[in-house]
This record gives structure tokens, sequence and C-alpha cells, in this order.
């Protein structure tokens, strides 16, 4: 029995060794399945998280939680390189400066000007002015430390939008050849039709004077001249049509006739400019009006061959002070009528003026047979040196050798002089005024004017059928003007009023 068991007993036990060894080699198996799958998936993971590296960021970046590392990886994978993002070429701004909105400074440089002085930029600014005129408010610039070589052009408006400013830093030059200008160009740079418009800035507009036109040549050459040089000579810089015009800070200088004309134009501001001619260009005014209203122009220095500043029919409200003028003709309204035309003038005041080495002072003329008026006029303050004729009226204004006489005339009424003093070379006074239709209101204040040299013969204050009065004693004395109003006094038709 006890035999029996033992051996019953060795061989349960064997059976269970045999039971449990295998289950052990089970087990291990089954463990290195695992183990192998698990690297191998880690490695797939990892291989997959560097083939999706230019896209699974995007997930960070929208609320996805960012992938961790394996736990027991002993070689990291290398990612691939990411591709180079492309990135879109950016076009310059068309014609001017400023991204992604609307440029409102438009440079001629960028247009293809090439301020050489030599090629012709002409083209440039007009392209420059057609993408201005499209903005409001837009400005053109013409930089500094440049010459443009321009030849005549026509800024126009009436579909240009408002307030546009010419800002001129540079210089500006007429071209000297004669076929840039064709037959009868009557001005080089002209702004017209316009609401708010300023040139500005520190530049030059230079006309290049008679290298621009001839004025005559001389017979031997002129056969070979002709047909070569224009026939009229340009104003530099007109205004036409215009509202609300302001030039201000440049110079122009040696303009072949007008230097800054204004004509049909409201609302004009002038200053802090300069003209600069020789005293003997003939035409070259420095500022001409006509037909422009509400004008004011102060603070500047004009040198010309010709009236300073010359006011002409359709004027009204013209405001002139403190400018310098010489050599030049002086300040003038007129001439007025001619070809017996209608002339219309009134409220104009010019005062705190210094003239030096001027033909005139201030001065009225007219022509016989014209019709119109002028009314309300002021001179006062005027220093005047070496000044041929420092007050003048002249009704028999005549510019050719012989003109008729007629017995129509421009009435003159309401002219004062006051404060008006300095030296003179000729004559102190010369009122020549309408037989039929006499000056009228003309008064007299505070005048002292003095010859330059006493050794020298010189004529005496002059005055035919002019009347008014003298508030204060004038030196000279200025006996010939009559006090009051003549008897028989023309009254003007309705026709011939204003």
């Amino acid at each position: 029995m006890g035999g029996i068991s033992f051996r019953s007993f060795t061989f349960m036990v064997l059976i269970a060794l045999l039971v449990w060894c295998s289950s052990i080699e089970t087990c291990i198996a089954r463990r290195g399945k695992h183990w192998r799958q698990s690297r191998y998936a880690t490695a797939s993971l990892s291989k997959k998280k560097g083939s999706s590296h230019g896209h699974g960021h995007r997930n960070y970046h929208n609320g996805g939680s960012k992938p961790k590392p394996p736990p027991h990886s002993h070689k990291a994978t290398p990612s691939p390189k990411p591709k180079e993002e492309v990135t879109p070429s950016v076009p310059p701004p068309h014609k001017g400066y400023g991204y992604g909105q609307q440029s409102t400074v438009f440079n001629v440089l960028n247009f293809g000007a090439k301020g050489d002085g030599e090629t012709d930029d002409t083209k440039a600014f007009q392209d420059a002015w057609a993408a201005a005129c499209k903005v409001e408010a837009s400005t053109v610039v013409v930089p500094s430390k440049s010459v443009f070589l321009v030849g005549p052009i026509s800024f126009s408006g009436p579909y240009c939008q408002a307030n546009i400013v010419f800002q001129l830093d540079g210089t500006i030059i007429a071209p000297t050849d004669s076929r840039p200008w064709g037959k009868g160009i009557l001005q080089w740079l002209e702004f017209s039709k316009l609401k708010g418009i300023t040139i500005q800035g520190k530049g030059i507009i230079d006309g290049r004077g008679s290298g621009t036109v001839q004025e005559r040549p001389p017979m031997p050459v002129r056969n070979e001249l002709s047909g070569k040089m224009p026939s009229i000579k340009p104003t530099a810089l007109r205004f036409y049509g215009s509202f609300n015009a302001t030039v201000t800070g440049i110079t122009i200088q040696n303009s072949p006739q007008c230097h800054l004309k204004f004509d049909n134009c409201m609302g004009i501001v002038v200053h802090d400019i300069t003209v600069s001619s020789p005293g003997d260009s003939p035409n070259t005014d420095g500022i001409h009006l006509q037909n422009s209203n509400d004008v004011l122009i102060h603070s500047s220095d004009l040198a010309c061959g010709d009236d300073c500043v010359s006011i002409q029919t359709g004027c009204s409200n013209v405001y002139i002070h403190n400018v310098n003028c010489g050599p030049g003709h002086g300040i003038s309204i007129g001439s007025l009528g001619k070809d017996n035309t209608k002339a219309c003038v009134s409220n104009i005041t010019v005062r705190d003026i210094i003239m030096r080495n001027t033909m005139n002072g201030v001065r009225i003329k007219t022509w016989q047979g014209g019709s119109g008026s002028v009314q309300g006029v002021l001179f006062s303050n005027i220093q005047v040196s070496e000044v041929q004729l420092p007050i003048v009226i002249d009704q028999f204004y005549c510019d050719k050798r012989t003109c008729s006489n007629e017995t129509a005339a421009v009435a003159l009424s309401g002219i004062t002089y006051e404060k008006i003093r300095g030296t003179y070379t000729v004559k102190p006074v010369h009122f020549a005024c309408s037989d039929s239709l006499p000056c009228i209101g003309v008064t007299l204040t505070a005048i002292e004017l003095k010859p330059l040299q006493e050794r020298y013969h010189l004529y005496d204050p002059f005055c035919w059928q002019t009347f008014g009065e003298l508030t204060t004693p004038t030196v000279p004395p200025i006996g010939c003007l009559q006090i009051g109003k003549p008897a028989n006094n023309r009254v003007q038709s309705d026709h011939d009023a204003c």
C-alpha cells in the first residue's frame, strides 16, 4: 500500500511538473510575440509622425492634443525634410507708394522720368498727373536734386478729383528745340478746370527765356530760322477756369513771356514765390490776372521785364501786399479797352509794396475807344526807389507807332493814393484822363516824392481832366489836380456800365 502510494505520488508530481513547464513556455512565447508587435507598432507610429510633418501641425492650433513620443525608442527616426514654402511674389505698388491701399502720392520718377536735364520727361509727367487725377487729395511729386526737361503740357481737369497738390522741389526746364512747341503754343505748363489745385515747394520752373524762342532774328539769318522757331512766346505757368488755386514757395524764372497767369479763376492765393527775369526781357509780366476774382498775393519777390503784377479786365476783389517789385514796370491795372472792348475792374487794394528801379510805380492804363469802368482802387504805403514815374493814370495808352483819337473811354472813379514815398527819376505824378470822361474821385494823401538827383532837369507833376481832392499837403505840390467834380461829367450809358 505504501509502495503504491509513493509511486502514485511520484507519477502525479511528474505529471504536474510537465504541465507547469508547458505553461511557462507558452507564456514566454506569448510575451515575446506581444513585445515584437509593440516595437513594430512604435516604429510605425514614428514613421507616420514624420511623414505627416507638413500637415499634422495644423491640428495643434485647432484644439488637438500633441502626441507623446514612444516610451522606449532606442533610435530616433529622422523626420523627412519639410517642403519649402513658396512665398507668392508681391507686385510693387502701381505708380506711387503704399501696399494694400490706394496710393495718394505719385512721384514722376516712378513713371519713367529720368531727371537728368537731357531726357524728355514730358510723358512721365503726363502719366503721373493722369494717375493722381483719379484720387482726391493726391500729390504729384517732382523730387529735389533733379532737372526735368518737359515740353508743353496741359494738366487739365474737368474729370479730376479735387484738392490735388503739385509738390515741386526739383527743377523743370523748357526745351530749347523748336519741335516740341509746334505752332501757336500760348502756354508751357497749364492747369485748367480744377478745384483746389496747389503748386508748392522749393523748386524752380525755368523757361530758359530767349533760348526757348527768338523774338525776330536779324535779316541775314531770318530765312534760315523761318518756320523753325515759334512766332508766339508762351507763358511759363498758367491757370485757367480753376477754383481755389494756390501757388507758394516756388521760383519761376526766365519765362519767354508771362511768368504766372490766372485766367477765369476764383479764389487765388499766391505767396512766398520768386519771379526772376532780366529787366530788359519784353512782355515778361510777373503775375498776370484776367477775369479772376477773390485774389490774394503777398510776401513775394517779383523781378521781370514788364509789370510785376498786371490786373486786366474782369478782375475784382484783388488784395496785394508785402511784395518787392523790381526791376520791372511796377504794378498796373490794364491796359484796358483795347480795340473798343469793354473792361470792368473793381475793388483793388495794393499796399505795403517796395519798388526799386522800376519804370512805373502804381499805374492805371486804358486805350481810347474802350468802355466799362475801373472803380474802388487803393494804393497805400508804397515805397519807391529810383522809379521813373511813381504815380500814373494814362487813358491815352498806345503801344504802337500811332493810335487814333476816340471819344469813348473806360470810366475811372474812386482812386485813392496814400503814403506814396521815395525817389523818382523822371516825373512824380502823371495823370492823363479822357476829355469826354474825366477821372473823378482821385484822392491824394501823404505823398512824398523827391527827385533822385536835383541837378538834372526833371518834370513837374502833370494832370489832365483829373478831379478829386488833396487831403494833406504833398511833396512836390500837386496843384494841377482839380478839386471836386467836373461840371459836365457825362454819365455812362447802360451799355458802357459794368
